[in-house]
């Protein structure tokens, strides 16, 4: 097969119009409009509303081409277009090819007999998807999220593009993957299916190429097996098994390394090569272990029979202009995770499938992969029409995706089996019915077919499906949110043992320097119209602001009232993800919500939309570091936050827990300290223990009945082999009650390190330079009084600045 790519000398107009507009492909509408000097910024202020309405119009993509003498010469030519976005009529030197609707599909149209030895003209028609919506919701009404706009479960596009609440409502539209002319003489390997079978020192891979012939003649086939070590394996005359002996086997961040095997299949029509198939495996075996137990029915991901505990964020497109998408810029973010620990990421179901490099990468990194179909917070009318082209877009998708290593499973959609029980969306008894076919039927009989050994599930949350209790803390997975849009104490998730938490999360503020990305000086107060509409939330500032009134003082300029509200959300999180890493084996993951922003903008989101780290990242490497101490405290947060309550007696105590989610034991040493606010040591203590592997193990209670609640605190470290590997400290009071002194702090730069020193006890130091873009080995940490080293990564040390607790005045 030969591939002709089709991305050069295309242009872009409104419909109607005769002005020509460069245009790229892959592209999209507003990143040419932007590029062509005719849209205004959409991310900066209120443009995003100007930018809504070009979208009311048709465009039309345009391209001359001629066809390559090789792919002129085959028997057979297709066009394929990897990602049409969305509703688009395509034409082929006038003619009609075909229209589509659906951004998640692949399309061919055959051209043979209709494509001109010389110059050809291909024109894509791209209709207005916010027409389409309100044309189709009309019709036949279906819908869901009302942070997105009325109707759009009726089309297959990402929905978050409509809006969300964390994102702009800008329906992009374009020829947003790749474009190219395909020459086919006696066939093509359209895809291969490749399963393993583990056994005792070998592996089997059964492999099943899928052929698209062309002409009579039948296809054969050899496979090649190139191992990490250079060696190959080779299976010929189609026989379609390759036995691995001695495999090197494939583990998540964290457990293992992620050794991968390139298979190469090659396809002949007689002694001639037709077609080539090439990609990367990991040989592994993955699954999700549900057993019953005195708790309920556990829920974990299992890897080469390894129950792991999951720790990673909800992954959601990386920009709303998704031609800005690129594999470098996928690949930085997810080093980044694993900078952080993450061995697990979840792909939200209302965005679209990444594109391959975000699996290659998953692969490389040892990142398993959540991965929901692109079904979020709506209902669907289920038309024979609307089923076969879901039917189409999941199995394109699982067979593009399913030879990853780091594929982990199939999730059916997001929230839709919780709340559709709920009755929430729902007209019609229809469409509860349709749920079923669709999530219970229609779907993963399709991923069967082109993936049977990757495990389903049917939604998240879920406890098997069938609206039975779909959020059960008992069984499958759990959505929380009584932190944050309940606003529970951050102490509230310690009365629940759930079995594996998927989505939970607390917003916060990006830095100054991203605020400055989308605002004028004048805009930045946190109720200004412009701040408002980057913040999709709608009560996001009024809870910000309640939780910053029950931890924090009153932050007296708009740039503290930022990093204050960073700190909201790494408390908050750090206060589950710890307790759920406590009671490992009844819970068995922590994915928080959410990893990624795709515009700037007030979020959930740990890395904000110009890749700068918040403040809940850097808690993050530390609550997911592989062997963790943490400490379960009982103070004011736990008991009465109510200052004026009728006096009571205040329980003061620890509890330490090491969390070792690693493949060895670890002889550890706990060494902890009560101490007074300038950092004088009341009472110490230390520990030797062994942390089991994949075990949390407890320390025993200790009562500390003569702590100063409000001038007293404790700082606990873990050592190992002599080296602090995990560490903090607690206090007794709420934050905004403790009486924290001056800790005069300052630092110093030796070579790649920085050395801040404090005078007394600092809680959550901040290290910035003057463009907030440090990324540093460590960064929000509490310290006690001297020094503490952390390691520039990158960014310039000029202009650095300190601030801790004792700032939020």
């Amino acid at each position: 097969m030969i591939r002709q790519m089709l991305q050069e000398n295309w242009t872009v107009n409104p419909v109607g119009s005769r002005e020509r507009l460069p245009a790229t492909v892959p592209g999209s509408v507003y990143a040419d409009l932007l590029n062509n000097g005719k849209l205004e910024d959409p991310y900066w202020r209120d443009n995003e509303l100007a930018a809504l309405k070009v979208m009311e119009q048709d465009y039309e993509y345009r391209l001359r081409f001629t066809p390559a003498a090789g792919v002129w010469s085959c028997r057979r030519q297709m066009l394929r277009f990897e990602g049409i976005d969305t509703v688009a009529d395509l034409f082929l030197n006038g003619s009609p090819l075909g229209h589509t609707e659906n951004m998640h599909r692949i399309f061919e149209f055959e051209v043979t007999g209709k494509l001109l030895k010389g110059e050809n003209e291909l024109l894509a028609v791209l209709r207005s998807p916010t027409r389409f919506i309100r044309e189709q919701y009309e019709k036949s009404p279906a819908d869901g999220s009302s942070d997105a706009m009325k109707g759009f479960p009726s089309l297959r596009k990402a929905h978050c593009m409509f809006g969300w609440d964390w994102g702009p409502r800008l329906p992009d539209a374009g020829l947003w993957r790749p474009v190219s002319l395909l020459g086919i003489d006696g066939g093509r390997i359209e895809s291969v299916q490749v399963r393993q079978k583990h056994r005792e020192g070998s592996v089997e891979l059964f492999l099943t190429p899928q052929f698209d012939y062309v002409g009579e003649e039948p296809l054969t086939y050899t496979a090649e097996l190139f191992s990490p070590d250079g060696t190959v394996e080779t299976a010929e005359d189609s026989s379609g098994i390759i036995e691995v002996a001695n495999p090197k086997l494939w583990w998540p961040h964290g457990y293992g390394e992620q050794p991968l095997y390139t298979l190469k299949v090659t396809a002949y029509a007689g002694d001639r090569e037709a077609d080539c198939w090439q990609r990367c495996i990991g040989l592994r075996t993955v699954t999700v272990r549900r057993e019953p137990d005195e708790y309920g029915e556990s829920f974990a991901h299992e890897v080469n029979g390894v129950q792991i505990f999951a720790m990673g964020a909800d992954y959601i497109p990386e920009d709303n202009l998704l031609s800005r998408v690129t594999p470098e810029r996928t690949r930085k973010l997810l080093e980044q995770c694993t900078a952080a620990n993450f061995n697990c990421i979840r792909v939200w179901g209302g965005g679209y499938y990444p594109d391959d490099a975000f699996y290659d990468a998953c692969d490389e990194l040892g990142l398993l992969v959540w991965q929901d179909c692109m079904f979020a917070c709506a209902v669907y009318n289920l038309s024979p029409e609307f089923a076969e082209n879901v039917r189409m877009e999941i199995e394109d998708n699982a067979k593009r995706l399913r030879h990853h290593a780091s594929l982990a499973l199939w999730c059916g959609n997001n929230e839709m089996e919780m709340f559709v029980d709920e009755g929430m969306w729902v007209r019609t008894p229809r469409q509860k019915a349709d749920y079923i076919r669709m999530y219970e039927y229609l779907i993963p009989k399709a991923i069967r077919r082109q993936d049977p050994d990757t495990f389903y599930w049917p939604a998240s949350p879920s406890s098997g499906g069938a609206f039975d209790k779909p959020n059960d803390p008992a069984r499958g997975d759990v959505h929380n949110w009584d932190v944050w849009h309940g606003f529970a104490p951050f102490s509230e998730y310690r009365k629940h043992s759930f079995r594996y938490l998927s989505e939970f999360g607390f917003e916060s503020f990006p830095c100054l320097k991203t605020v400055e990305t989308y605002t004028l000086p004048e805009d930045r107060n946190l109720f200004s119209y412009v701040m408002e509409k980057h913040q999709r939330c709608e009560r996001g500032n009024a809870l910000t602001m309640a939780y910053l009134q029950q931890m924090f003082r009153y932050p007296t300029s708009f740039e503290t009232a930022l990093y204050a509200s960073q700190l909201l959300q790494g408390e908050a999180i750090r206060y589950g993800v710890e307790h759920f890493r406590r009671i490992r084996g009844i819970c068995m993951g922590a994915i928080y919500w959410q990893l990624n922003d795709c515009w700037p903008v007030a979020s959930w989101a740990s890395i904000d939309y110009t890749g700068r780290w918040k403040a809940l990242h850097y808690y993050a490497k530390r609550f997911f570091a592989p062997v963790l101490l943490s400490c379960c405290e009982e103070g004011m947060l736990t008991q009465n936050t109510n200052v004026n309550a009728e006096p009571y007696k205040m329980e003061k105590s620890v509890r330490f827990s090491v969390s070792n989610e690693t493949m060895e034991d670890h002889a550890c040493t706990v060494r902890w300290s009560l101490r007074d606010r300038s950092g004088h040591i009341l009472r110490e203590e230390t520990v030797s223990l062994v942390a089991p592997k994949l075990q949390s193990v407890w320390l025993d209670k200790v009562e500390l009945p003569e702590a100063d609640p409000f001038r007293s605190y404790v700082s606990y470290e873990l050592l190992i082999s002599g080296v602090r590997t995990s560490g903090g400290t607690v206090i007794f009071s709420l934050p905004k009650y403790f009486d924290y002194p001056d800790p005069i702090l300052c630092c110093r730069v030796e070579g790649e390190e920085i050395v801040v020193t404090a005078k007394a006890y600092a809680k959550s130091v901040e290290i910035q330079n003057e463009e907030e873009d440090l990324l540093l080995s460590d960064n929000y940490f509490d310290m006690d009084p001297g020094e503490y080293r952390v390691k520039v990564l990158s960014g310039k040390t000029d202009g650095i600045r300190l601030r801790s607790v004792y700032d939020i005045r």
